[in-house]
């Protein structure tokens, strides 16, 4: 599977994007970025104190000392005294209103904080694919903005007339399969419903979602072992953790994935689903340094709302004195320019 994988490093002033891409097609995208609050990565390990007991997550509450509490499962004939100091191992990385899930791995001594830190950026990169090519700059800039587009995006055309649309609800992510052919037999169906299920699990894992996953395939009665088969192939690379329930009479397939790392869209995005000032101050920033690369002598002006450019001043002082900005009162988050001076 490796062969099939290229790997594209993004680096900018206060931001790292990494995709690691399949067949072509973004499989993961990474994001690493300046100055960021601190956060229980997965992987880490930390120190805690436990606190309540959590009865309807059947485990306790945790204060890392950092983010909101994680949640620890109970464990078989155990039971934690509050207060007690713990080092655990973060399992899952916090999102939305969920703190982050831990598991215990022993006593400690000291205040909550952090013991190790997660795996490097090059190291989960060579994890997932381990002899792939490195591609940097320009193509990877292009990589990066594709596979956000296509992070944050709800509906995704294929070739040859299949669509998906890929909503994640408060209880699942609902995936929806279309295919718009002239030659929508049964052989072309099968071929479409192959191809949606590894899609759909291309799309889910670059986005980062987990949790119940219900794929409405085509056809009141798809080949039930078939699509079971290419099911299990397809979410091999999210293992350990992946529940198949199979393919419903209704034709829908059913599974569950596990919840490993902060959804790209809350990284990207605020609870209303806009692009936070970080966000937009980021793309803005690619910008910049996109006209200066056009125009080697030109000197450059963006112009933005306040709260986009607390974010941007950093970021446009490491791009060197031929680049500056201009906050405008009364702009919106979103309304950006860029001027020659």
């Amino acid at each position: 599977m490796s062969g099939r994988r290229r790997i594209f490093i993004d680096e900018g002033p206060g931001e790292t994007r990494a995709v690691v891409t399949l067949d072509g097609q973004p499989e993961h995208l990474i994001i690493e970025r300046e100055g960021e609050p601190d956060r229980p990565r997965l992987g880490e390990t930390w120190r805690g104190r436990v606190g309540a007991a959590a009865p309807g997550f059947r485990g306790y509450f945790v204060d890392l000392g950092a983010g909101p509490a994680a949640l620890m499962a109970a464990t078989a004939g155990g039971r934690p005294t509050q207060g007690a100091a713990i080092t655990v191992e973060v399992t899952a990385e916090a999102r939305a209103d969920k703190g982050p899930l831990v598991k215990a791995l022993g006593p400690a001594e000291g205040p909550p904080g952090r013991v190790t830190r997660a795996a490097t950026l090059e190291a989960r990169l060579r994890e997932i694919a381990p002899d792939a090519p490195i591609s940097y700059d320009a193509p990877a800039r292009d990589a990066a903005d594709i596979a956000e587009e296509m992070a944050l995006a709800d509906v995704h055309m294929m070739p040859g007339g299949l669509s998906l649309a890929i909503e994640r609800t408060r209880g699942l992510v609902a995936v929806d399969v279309d295919f718009a052919s002239s030659e929508a037999g049964k052989r072309a169906i099968q071929e479409a419903n192959r191809r949606a299920v590894r899609e759909a699990a291309r799309l889910i894992r670059l986005k980062g979602w987990g949790g119940p996953v219900v794929i409405d395939l085509i056809g009141k009665a798809p080949d039930h072992a078939e699509i079971l088969a290419q099911a299990k192939l397809a979410f091999a690379a999210d293992q350990p953790g992946v529940v198949m329930a199979g393919v419903s009479r209704l034709g829908m397939l059913e599974l569950a994935l596990p919840w490993r790392r902060t959804p790209v869209a809350e990284r990207l995005l605020d609870p209303r689903g806009e692009p936070t000032a970080r966000t937009v101050a980021q793309r803005l920033c690619r910008a910049l340094a996109e006209e200066g690369r056009n125009d080697p002598g030109g000197q450059f002006v963006a112009r933005c709302a306040p709260e986009v450019a607390a974010e941007l001043e950093p970021l446009v002082r490491e791009l060197g004195p031929r680049f500056s900005l201009m906050a405008e009162v009364g702009r919106a988050r979103g309304d950006t320019d860029i001027r020659l001076r």
